[in-house]
């Protein structure tokens, strides 16, 4: 039977698809050990795998991240970027190593898989492959990995064609490497000099490029073409989290059938701390709009909501989405990367106001897909918001597009991929030993 460890950052978004993967990883006979933040036992018990906690060191709770780390909420586009890999990713890199050493030592797991920004894997790709079993890192972001054909990741800047488009990408390239994101790469260096380790061969945010294999949880119509992609990055399509199965209807539910465009409102489960960013904003557009506006607090109180709310919208604190977007028209989001997904699977196109983390980079894919708007803000205004919503449901062009992203995303059963690639992976790994 073999024997699989899943190593993922505490984030609920780090966490919910990867727990989609060690359920089906667990429902062909594997067995499954996931380790992660203590407080995500009882989930991971739940799909039938074998929970281990970080330590105190690595563990952090993603809701109160702004106010655990001071500076933080000031911060967004690149300066949020090199805060948050030496605040979040970097910091807990030794005490990450040291949870997958101890697992490694005592248990014989025949593959890792594990959260691209889980970066204490660093120390295990920096030495001897032999001596440490196949790692698949599972990308939580858009692809960041450097190329000829993208800009750097980060601002959200969209592919430029041609001759002059590579010499844009390789200048920016440049000044975001040497300059602008220098302070996290040096202090994942620092780190690793710190742990008697080498420099990192690559730039920070190509570092899953040293795994066995890259698994990009996304199909390559949503992604930015580059000639140059490494043979072991695989597109496998998007990971949703677990379907909603204890879901109970509001009373409002059949509001949704009442025959008006329904707008779902979300700032995901991260940056919603503060919801006059968006929520607010998408409540006051819509108000006097002949729609229905369903907004979720992402689990926060809902009396964190100071305005009054209209007729026409309703509140909870979540609403599976696998339940609630096929009745959907249009989602307004801040941008994260499996919302944003999971509304394409169902052809919803999606209005994006999106500043920090990765989600200028999410929004400007799906200005370049045409499957939606992209505000270009994290802080739109209500007139923004209502314009863009306007527009997305009168214009049938952002729904036909997302309907094809719907087709293209129907065509993977993502877990069944990553199966493989597991599988592929070991493999490999065990081929020389056999022969010799």
């Amino acid at each position: 039977m073999p024997e699989i460890l899943i190593a993922t950052c505490p984030p609920v978004g780090h966490l919910s698809p990867l727990l989609n993967v060690a359920r089906g990883l667990v429902a062909r006979g594997d067995r499954v050990t996931v380790l992660t933040s203590a407080r995500h036992a009882d989930k991971i018990r739940a799909v039938g795998a074998e929970p281990r906690p970080l330590p105190h060191a690595a563990d952090y709770d993603d809701s109160t991240l702004d106010a655990d780390l001071p500076g933080r909420a000031a911060t967004a586009g690149l300066a949020r970027i090199n805060f948050d890999i030496e605040s979040i990713f970097v910091r807990p890199l030794p005490h990450q190593f040291s949870a997958l050493q101890e697992l490694l030592v005592t248990d014989r797991f025949d593959a890792v898989i594990a959260d691209a920004l889980f970066l204490g894997t660093l120390p295990l790709l920096l030495g001897d492959p032999a001596k440490r079993p196949p790692i698949l890192s599972y990308s939580t972001t858009p692809l960041f990995l450097t190329s000829r054909d993208t800009a750097p990741a980060g601002p959200g800047i969209a592919p430029m064609p041609g001759m002059i488009g590579r010499l844009r990408n390789r200048v920016l390239a440049r000044a975001t490497q040497s300059v602008l994101l220098r302070p996290g790469q040096r202090a994942a260096d620092r780190m690793l000099e710190a742990m008697g380790l080498p420099e990192l061969p690559v730039f920070i945010l190509d570092s899953a490029v040293l795994a066995d294999r890259v698994i990009v949880p996304t199909v390559p119509e949503f992604e930015y073409r580059r000639s140059d992609l490494p043979s072991h990055v695989r597109f496998v399509g998007p990971v949703s989290p677990l379907p909603g199965s204890d879901f109970v209807a509001p009373p409002w539910w059949g509001e949704l059938n009442a025959g008006r465009p329904v707008v779902h409102v979300t700032q995901g489960t991260i940056d919603n701390a503060d919801l006059t960013r968006l929520i607010e904003p998408t409540i006051e557009a819509l108000a006097d709009e002949d729609v229905t506006v369903v907004a979720t607090t992402g689990g926060r109180p809902i009396s964190q909501i100071r305005i009054p709310l209209p007729a026409n919208t309703f509140v909870a604190k979540y609403v599976p989405h696998d339940v609630l977007l096929p009745m959907v028209d249009v989602m307004v989001t801040n941008g994260g990367y499996g919302a944003v997904q999971r509304a394409l699977s169902d052809g919803v196109p999606v209005v994006v106001a999106g500043h920090t983390e990765d989600k200028p980079e999410v929004a400007a894919r799906v200005r370049h897909f045409g499957v939606g708007i992209d505000l270009r803000t994290g802080t739109p205004t209500p007139t923004q918001v209502r314009r863009a919503v306007r527009k997305v449901l009168h214009e049938p062009g952002f729904r036909t597009k997302a309907g094809w992203l719907r087709s293209a995303y129907a065509a993977y059963d993502s877990v069944a991929e990553i199966a493989k690639l597991v599988d592929e992976a070991v493999a490999q790994r065990t081929q020389p030993l056999q022969s010799a």
